[in-house]
């Protein structure tokens, strides 16, 4: 055997060796603190202790990744393999366990796909990750499968897990069609993922029109259009898409895809136009608002809220904050006059704003205390009418306007709501005696 000195003088399959020995020395002496946590059924019914434990898990692993990144991977190969059967007694009815474990799943991949290893270690470790995709009943790592082909790294890899994975695909859905059967097999979105990686485009799709012998399923299609898009055929793949559109279909999700083609391909108006306000969705207004206009730097922030108001009828006053938040002041206080809006919400912003906007702040304790005499908001008590009413008098004051004109705008309120009226003079007697 011949001997080589510096690394960059060895043949690249002794570096690897070196590598891979170097690796499997790390892998045996690191023990991850996470590993002892996850024991099978290790967590009772409560979800609140393993989402902790799955977040410092994930963080471990991320922290190990930015010195060896090798070793990083081997955890999150570790942890994926051991994290279904230490939570498979935890109740899950909250969502909350599942979707932790789906943040895991989207933090870990990256760092295994990665990860510079020999074909044999990847291999090793897909056989690992499928074997717990197999076993795992609930199922905590469905999501995983869409990631197959990301995981394999190499068009060679991918294609001998596709290889794999299709003829059980391909009978099933033949067997069905056939027998007018619901059929269904676990390593269906592994085996359309890892072809997709593998670039075998028209095989792909031929296998997803096999399984349509009762309805399109978007969750098979979405490989279709993203091969199509990958191909270059954008057109097809909008087409494609849109022809997934049916009962139960996550029209969302389709948009998402067609915005994405189109943004890809340089059309951002048709992309707005004609997907952007179906395809953003985020946990509150505000958050909406803010996605699009990251999206679409170029679009006038005013025409982005104004679509997105028009797309929910009957909900303009739940766009409030969005607006307040953007600099359309009085936009905010013409949506909150058009249909209900949280009353706390508007006395925050009356509050925030009565020294430095006291009109706008005014108009919106007004809207507030107009909203609780109508009924709007939850849970309301007397504390919310004494804070609207503090504002209003407060930017009335900012504002130059006289005490006894904020009192008297009260007192006509009061009277054009006899009915819930009573509730705030209730509350306000003595100040408007004052």
């Amino acid at each position: 055997m011949p001997e080589y000195g510096s690394a960059a003088d060895r043949p690249a399959t002794a570096v690897k060796k070196t590598l891979q020995g170097k690796f499997q020395t790390m892998a045996t002496a690191y023990k991850f603190q996470f590993a002892p946590r996850f024991r099978r059924r290790a967590f009772g019914w409560k979800s609140n202790t393993p989402i902790l434990r799955i977040k410092e898990a994930i963080s471990e692993i991320k922290a190990v990744a930015k010195k060896e990144p090798i070793l990083a991977a081997e955890g999150a190969v570790l942890f994926l393999e051991k994290v279904a059967p230490a939570i498979e007694q935890v109740d899950s009815s909250s969502g909350g366990i599942g979707s932790a474990v789906n943040r895991a799943i989207e933090t870990l991949v990256p760092i295994i796909a990665r990860a510079t290893v020999s074909r044999a270690v990847r291999e090793k470790w897909l056989d690992r990750l499928w074997e717990a995709f197999q076993e795992d009943d609930i199922p905590y790592l469905e999501y995983l499968g869409d990631f197959w082909g990301e995981l394999c790294t190499t068009p060679e890899i991918a294609s001998g897990r596709a290889d794999y994975l299709s003829p059980t695909l391909t009978a099933m859905w033949e067997h069905c069609a056939r027998s007018g059967e619901f059929g269904y097999f676990k390593g269906t979105s592994a085996c359309l993922s890892a072809m997709y990686a593998a670039g075998r485009h028209d095989e792909l799709l031929a296998l997803i029109a096999k399984s349509e012998y009762r309805h399109k399923c978007w969750h098979n299609r979405v490989w279709g259009a993203r091969a199509l898009a990958a191909a270059g055929k954008r057109a097809e793949a909008i087409a494609y898409a849109e022809d997934s559109k049916g009962l139960n279909a996550p029209l969302a999700a389709i948009a998402a895809f067609c915005e994405g083609v189109l943004l890809d391909s340089g059309f951002p108006d048709e992309a707005y136009s004609r997907y952007a306000v179906q395809a953003t969705y985020a946990t509150t207004n505000v958050a909406t608002f803010k996605a699009i206009v990251k999206k679409y730097p170029a679009m006038p922030r005013e025409v982005i809220l104004r679509d997105l108001v028009a797309s929910q009828p009957g909900q303009e006053g739940k766009w409030f904050a969005a607006a307040k938040d953007a600099g359309f002041f009085e936009l905010a206080i013409e949506l909150a006059n058009r249909s209900p809006s949280d009353p706390r919400t508007l006395i925050r912003a009356a509050r925030d704003f009565a020294v430095e906007r006291p009109e706008f702040a005014r108009a919106a304790g007004m809207t507030a205390l107009r909203g609780i005499a109508n009924g709007w908001g939850y849970d309301i008590t007397g504390i919310d009418v004494l804070d609207a009413y503090a504002a209003v008098i407060t930017a009335a004051g900012a504002a130059g306007v006289d005490e006894s004109v904020g009192k008297a705008d009260v007192r006509a309120l009061i009277a054009a709501k006899p009915g819930g009226g009573q509730f705030i003079q209730r509350i306000l007697e003595r100040q408007l005696l004052e």
